[in-house]
């Protein structure tokens, strides 16, 4: 038990890591965005985090590993590589369909819902109550931090909607397939996988675009740099934290980046978070306490129980 237990300290210690690069992640390709077309921003947000890969995977990405890689899997590898392609372009047109961009990141939230079910149906994965009510809480306050008030609902929305739903869907039956091989297909082959797939994507794009690779000296540094935390650190530590947790748990706990997000935004763009979403905030981080602490708490509790059901029986 203990070694279980050690396991998903490691775990959840890999996804904070990735929540803490991809909040970062936001504030640099938003600046980066505002320099270049996304076309552009594709081409050198991927490439940047396919040398990434090669410089820091060196031993992982090596031939020999390669050919340790059951022929059977590369099916596998390919289908992944597909899917994040398909759900990561869908995001993007829903973006571009949808008026107020927001709300796709508000509807973006149902994504750990899908996992969570398609863990249990697929995964068999179990929580314990503790656990449940932490994924509940940590995802509806995924959704009240991107909540917005008073918007108008655009002539676009459930154009968008359906976009951002399918986005979610196949993004859930992508880290499904992840965790099921984890054993067999190791994070950096993942990581760079999915980062060549998307390359691929953002190259089709230029050319249907028809735009050029010249761009600003500052929006390659944002780039370079937001590559790093992103396509390259907070994808390899997702993919490395499914050999420890379980894939629900692992998307739950991702969801939280909303409220680390909305403190990056304070330092870098001065943006001052509603109270509402600061209300989202603690509920957030109270969910994400408790699914990080639930098995410890449930196994405490039964420890008390069955202590007080032999103390019972002596007397």
């Amino acid at each position: 038990m203990n070694l279980n237990l050690s396991n998903s300290a490691k775990g959840y210690a890999l996804v904070f890591v990735a929540v803490l690069a991809m909040a970062n992640v936001y504030i640099f390709s938003k600046v980066s965005l505002n320099l270049v077309h996304l076309s552009q921003f594709g081409i050198y947000w991927f490439g940047t985090a396919i040398i990434y890969n090669l410089i820091f995977g060196r031993k992982n990405l090596s031939l020999s590993e390669f050919r340790k890689i059951p022929k059977s899997i590369y099916k596998t590898i390919f289908t992944i590589g597909v899917l994040e392609l398909v759900g990561t372009s869908l995001f993007f047109i829903a973006v571009k369909t949808m008026t107020n961009p927001a709300l796709v990141s508000f509807f973006a939230n149902s994504t750990p819902v899908f996992v969570s079910v398609f863990a249990v149906i697929f995964l068999k994965e179990r929580f314990t109550f503790i656990e449940t009510i932490g994924i509940v809480l940590t995802v509806s306050g995924a959704f009240i931090i991107g909540y917005q008030p008073g918007s108008e609902v655009p002539d676009d929305f459930y154009k968008a909607l359906i976009l951002i739903i399918c986005s979610g869907l196949i993004y859930s039956v992508s880290t499904i397939l992840s965790k099921k091989n984890i054993t067999k297909i190791s994070a950096s082959v993942l990581t760079i996988n999915r980062t060549v797939f998307l390359f691929i994507g953002s190259l089709i794009l230029l050319i249907i675009t028809k735009n050029n690779l010249i761009i600003p000296i500052q929006a390659f540094f944002y780039i370079s740099l937001g590559s790093l935390l992103g396509p390259f650190l907070a994808s390899f530590v997702g993919y490395a934290a499914l050999k420890y947790i379980e894939a629900s748990k692992a998307s739950v706990l991702g969801s939280s980046k909303a409220f680390f997000v909305l403190i990056s935004s304070y330092f870098y763009f001065n943006i001052i978070p509603t109270e509402l979403q600061l209300a989202g905030g603690i509920i957030t981080i109270t969910g994400v306490l408790l699914i990080s602490s639930g098995k410890i708490i449930t196994l405490k509790i039964n420890k008390s129980v069955n202590i007080r059901k032999i103390n019972g029986r002596s007397i």
